[in-house]
């Protein structure tokens, strides 16, 4: 693939990472607005907003797997880097293309296990308990963004975004043992 086409692919899966990013961090904002409107309200008023728990849950989970594909992307999810660091050329090479394979297996197997409950929450309109809100919506972007994190470990693994985030340019010269 040329050049432009690994920017493209590299370019597409920054910018949705960072919409899923922003969409987190504004989630979260949201959550601290609902829980203080409710504080207020039960201080105040003496009535809570009744979907406060639930509403904060959902979010509180969106946000979580929102912030998964930026996470990825930029490598800043939490690692054992104490032996990897030490390791240099072909070594640190198999090291680091053995967890980009555990990594599309993990997301490729969590996408797997989670149709199925998309599907039944789709086709049985489930909805929460005491508020009744919609499930499935919640649950798509949830998956939406295991997809896109997925995404992000084949075009790393495929050389579309640089298999080793850290700096580190053993993967460019596997036969090198220097690492520069």
């Amino acid at each position: 693939m040329s050049k432009s086409g690994k920017s493209y692919i590299a370019q597409g899966l920054e910018k949705l990472a960072l919409v899923c990013s922003w969409a987190a961090a504004l989630n979260m904002v949201a959550i601290v607005g609902i829980i203080v409107t409710s504080v207020l309200m039960r201080k105040l008023l003496n009535a809570p907003l009744h979907i406060t728990e639930e509403v904060v849950g959902l979010m509180l989970t969106v946000s979580l797997f929102l912030g998964v594909p930026a996470v990825t992307l930029n490598a800043k999810h939490v690692k054992v880097s104490l032996i990897v660091d030490q390791l240099k050329g072909r070594t640190r090479a198999i090291i680091l293309k053995t967890a980009i394979l555990i990594g599309i297996i993990f997301f490729a197997w969590l996408i797997w296990e989670a149709v199925p409950w998309l599907e039944f929450a789709f086709k049985r309109n489930l909805k929460t308990e005491t508020s009744r809100i919609l499930l499935y919506p919640w649950m798509s972007v949830m998956f939406f963004s295991l997809v896109l994190t997925l995404l992000v470990y084949i075009a790393r693994l495929f050389g579309q975004l640089d298999p080793d985030p850290d700096g580190h340019t053993a993967l460019a010269d596997p036969d090198k043992d220097e690492v520069s």
